[in-house]
């Protein structure tokens, strides 16, 4: 609650349980504000939210709109905070990371604000918003993003969003790597990852970059190069590497123009700061392929859902969308450790063997496993029970997942808050 910055209008519920209904809307599977309907009535959400019928859905639609961009930059706190908690607890302590970033866009229907024609695959010539996330490879965690108005990004736009990364990493972390297409290399973007201290590698479609013909080195079926080159507007060189394909001989017809004056090759050019062989940054860089699957889960959770005309508002229940997303990660972290715990019998896990299969599952499918399990709700002796069946064989390993989760609540634990968090230090960089 204290992380959180309220906005003038204060309902009923308070802003704590307003937020709360949101991602309890969004934690069960309800993308849109319009399904509290629904739920209502729900014993179990109400008595999280502790009331007896929740308020009617354009209450929550109100305060929606009462949010900006000062709630937003809240939620994005709080979901660093927690992130530092959970890995806490999980005993995660990685060193390294790589994140990735990537857009997507929303097509929209009527007068929204900050909706543009711009570049929509799926719906050619229709207007759309076109958010940007950034992802955590180890844990698939949702790091930081925004939504934004439907054109493509600019190189101050992701500048500025990478050097914002450090305030939402946990201490552990002393290094980054930052991965992404063609769409974010920039000058400005180049130099705010070596400001950070990040390494990078960005896919090349503008800069024109000429590689020497003996450096030519060949791994399996295909060949390798790099340079050191300076891109007009840069302010210092960066090196680029190279991997060349033979291509096929259907795709020689194509009438594509390529980067080089060549028809028996194709070529992938990415720029980095990277020291490693040019097959080793390469083969790095194809591990950012997972992040479409991470973008596919997120829309599955509600991104796409625009609820309101106002751009703010949605700016914030973005926000609020893929906070609901990470406390789903978090869950299957948690899982995943306490069933890494009960295997193994040790109390003390090194962040190698934290992954589990409930941990690389959907989250379509971690809500299959860990929620939508068959139960009967009853009151006796004014208590509200919930009974699972015992011929599920799914409810054997809920109930010790929340047998853990309460012997985990028990345990005075401190949360050092200002220490786990924002704390990512900057190397000197020359």
């Amino acid at each position: 609650k204290k992380h959180y910055c309220s906005p003038s209008r204060k309902p009923k519920l308070g802003c704590y349980r307003m937020i709360l209904g949101y991602l309890m809307l969004l934690f069960i599977g309800f993308p849109r504000i319009g399904h509290f309907s629904f739920i209502r009535r729900d014993r179990m959400v109400c008595g999280i939210l502790d009331e007896i019928i929740l308020p009617a859905v354009s209450t929550f639609w109100r305060y929606l709109q009462s949010l900006c961009l000062n709630q937003s930059s809240a939620l994005l706190n709080i979901s660093g905070i927690l992130r530092s908690r959970v890995w806490q607890a999980c005993q995660l302590d990685y060193t390294s990371v790589s994140i990735d970033i990537d857009t997507t866009v929303s097509t929209v229907y009527g007068d929204i604000e900050g909706s543009r024609k711009g570049h929509n695959t799926k719906h050619r010539g229709k207007k759309g918003l076109r958010p940007v996330l950034l992802f955590i490879e180890e844990t698939r965690e949702y790091i930081c993003g925004t939504q934004r108005r439907g054109t493509t990004m600019k190189d101050e736009e992701v500048a500025a969003l990478i050097l914002s990364i450090g305030k939402y990493l946990p201490t552990s972390v002393k290094e980054v790597l930052i991965r992404g297409d063609a769409e974010f290399i920039g000058a400005k973007t180049v130099q705010a990852c070596r400001q950070c201290g990040f390494h990078f590698i960005f896919a090349n479609k503008k800069c024109g970059a000429s590689f020497d013909e003996a450096q030519w080195y060949q791994i399996g079926e295909y060949y390798y190069n790099d340079t050191i080159y300076k891109p007009h507007g840069w302010d210092v060189p960066c090196r680029f590497v190279v991997m060349r394909i033979q291509k096929q001989k259907d795709e020689e017809s194509c009438e594509q123009l390529s980067l080089f004056d060549t028809h028996e090759y194709k070529h992938r050019v990415f720029a980095t700061d990277l020291t490693w062989k040019a097959h080793g940054v390469i083969g790095k860089y194809d591990k950012r392929a997972d992040v479409e699957n991470l973008i596919g889960e997120s829309q599955d959770e509600g991104i796409l859902a625009i609820p309101s005309k106002r751009f703010l508002s949605n700016h914030v229940y973005f926000q609020i969308v893929m906070l609901g997303y990470n406390i789903w990660r978090w869950m299957k972290l948690i899982a995943g450790y306490q069933s890494r715990i009960s295997q193994s019998g040790q109390t003390n896990l090194g962040e190698t063997e934290i992954p589990d299969q409930i941990v690389d599952h959907t989250i379509r499918i971690a809500r299959l496993k860990m929620l939508f399990l068959p139960a009967k709700i009853s009151k006796s002796e004014r208590k509200t029970k919930v009974k699972y069946s015992i011929h599920d064989e799914r409810s054997a390993g809920l109930m010790k997942f929340l047998s853990y989760l309460d012997k985990r609540r028990k345990d005075a634990v401190k949360w050092l808050d200002n220490v786990l968090l924002g704390a990512y230090r900057i190397p000197h960089v020359t």
